[in-house]
């Protein structure tokens, strides 16, 4: 897995170039010698001294001896990968003919590590016409494109987002800042990173956070003011102590967590989901312990009428089937009239009931219905207005002249 990196602040001074070519040359660093110079250069061995000179003679060729001297790519690969000196080597070069065709260029292997890694330094000024070197992001992403190709064409793994190099996923929250000293300084518990406390609250409050008031203010707790403004596209992120972070520059070092404007809406609207309907199955009548306690105790009582019907007839049966009259037996004979007479009552009032249950429990149930969906309503209505906002707000930045 190969990957590859433009040196952010190549130098601009001919002791910058100097220095830069002296440590991509090291013997220290390039031990078995895997190096080779691309474009016009007549000295029998390479060092950097003549290197440099070479360079400078073409410069002021071309009376283009200032601002940048030169640009600086490096190309990375795992130190799990199985990938010779000599194969780094021909894909720096390979990649040095392809981009920078026509200017001079230095390509070494560094050995000094325990991953394999290409050093390519490359003079600004072209031989052929002396134009100076320029690279756009769209080059950038060419060259990732570019490398990715090489190593599918010679077996070797290539880069996936959001996975490691054996493959497996990487977890959300987990640090991969591609910036050495961006790692080491969050990954060193003796050191502290604002940028990992900012990321840590982020993680804390956001599950928690069904808007955006509610976001800011649980930012404000762990000690982090947020600047969200519809004119400017990033959030910003602000300490006690006055050290600021942007929403993009949290997304690139910890995988899996958004924090843009639109995933943070979405977001928003997810946990105000989840808070409606934890809502709806705690509301009176939802409850399932509810009706089931109705239901036993309507059971009770039909049991109980049925013991007191029953235990009626089989007392009166008894003296009815001796064939003898007894006294008495006429006053018997009407309670047990009255007592079904109750019974039926009883049974009507618990049918009325029950039907009357239902009802409520129905009635209640669209009552929180109807609420989810208004607070839905409102929130989508928000997060529209939001968004219009913010797209009306660029359209007057594109429609405004330039000064």
């Amino acid at each position: 897995m190969a990957i590859n990196k433009a040196v952010g602040k190549p130098a601009k001074s001919h002791g910058g170039l100097r220095n830069t070519i002296e440590y991509v040359l090291k013997d220290e660093k390039v031990k078995e010698g895997y190096l080779d110079v691309i474009g016009p250069y007549l000295e029998p061995t390479v060092n950097y001294d003549a290197v440099y000179r070479t360079w400078i003679e073409e410069k002021k060729l071309w009376d283009k001896d200032s601002g940048r001297m030169c640009a600086h790519n490096v190309i990375s690969f795992h130190k799990d990968e199985q990938v010779t000196p000599a194969e780094v080597l021909e894909i720096g070069k390979a990649f040095a003919e392809e981009f920078f065709s026509g200017h001079q260029s230095v390509v070494a292997v560094h050995q000094d590590r325990d991953h394999l890694h290409c050093h390519i330094v490359t003079n600004s000024v072209s031989y052929i016409d002396g134009r100076k070197l320029h690279q756009s992001k769209k080059d950038l992403e060419q060259q990732k494109v570019f490398t990715n190709n090489l190593c599918r064409e010679k077996g070797l793994h290539v880069a996936e987002k959001g996975r490691h190099f054996d493959g497996t996923p990487i977890e959300p929250g987990e640090i991969i800042a591609w910036n050495k000293n961006t790692y080491k300084l969050l990954t060193n518990d003796s050191k502290k990173s604002f940028l990992a406390d900012c990321g840590i609250a982020l993680m804390e409050v956001i599950p928690r956070s069904a808007c955006k008031k509610e976001f800011i203010s649980g930012m404000a707790e762990k000690g982090w003011s947020v600047k969200w403004e519809d004119k400017r596209k990033h959030i910003v992120f602000e300490n006690e102590r006055g050290d600021k972070v942007r929403d993009s520059k949290i997304e690139k070092t910890f995988s899996g967590l958004k924090v843009n404007k639109e995933d943070l809406a979405i977001e928003f609207e997810r946990q105000n989901e989840l808070r409606l309907g934890n809502t709806e199955a705690t509301e009176p009548g939802n409850k399932p312990e509810e009706s089931e306690c109705l239901e036993r105790y309507y059971a009770e009582v039909e049991s109980a009428i049925v013991g007191i019907s029953g235990g009626g007839s089989v007392g009166g049966s008894s003296e009815a089937d001796s064939g003898e009259p007894s006294e008495g037996y006429a006053d018997r004979g009407s309670e047990k009239s009255d007592t079904e007479q109750l019974v039926r009552e009883v049974r009507t009032d618990i049918c009325n009931s029950r039907a009357q249950s239902r009802e409520l429990i129905s009635a209640e149930r669209k009552s929180v219905d109807r609420e989810r969906e208004r607070r839905l309503e409102e929130q989508r209505r928000a997060l529209e207005q939001e968004r219009t906002a913010e797209i009306s707000c660029r359209s007057r930045r594109h429609s405004e002249p330039s000064r």
